[in-house]
């Protein structure tokens, strides 16, 4: 009789995990690792804010854009010949 106890309990047992798969897919899944990966990687990161004003970002950027243009007349030039 045992063995009967046992079978049914283990095909109980294989029905509730059936049953209960999509909600065990979320925490054990291969999407599951993606996102514990993924909020390990964000934990990682850090948000830069600037206290600048909106007046010193638009200097900053012509000071940029003046910067890029000295260089780029720096640069040695090939002469195309005839």
């Amino acid at each position: 009789m045992s063995v009967v106890w046992i079978a049914l309990l283990a095909g109980a047992v294989a029905v509730l995990v059936a049953a209960e798969w999509p909600r065990l897919d979320k925490w054990l899944g291969v999407d599951a690792r993606r996102g514990r990966k993924r909020a390990r990687r964000k934990a990682n990161l850090k948000v830069i804010r600037s206290d600048r004003s909106h007046e010193d970002s638009e200097e900053s950027l012509e000071d940029f854009a003046a910067s890029v243009e000295r260089d780029l007349s720096r640069l040695p030039t090939i002469d195309k010949r005839d």
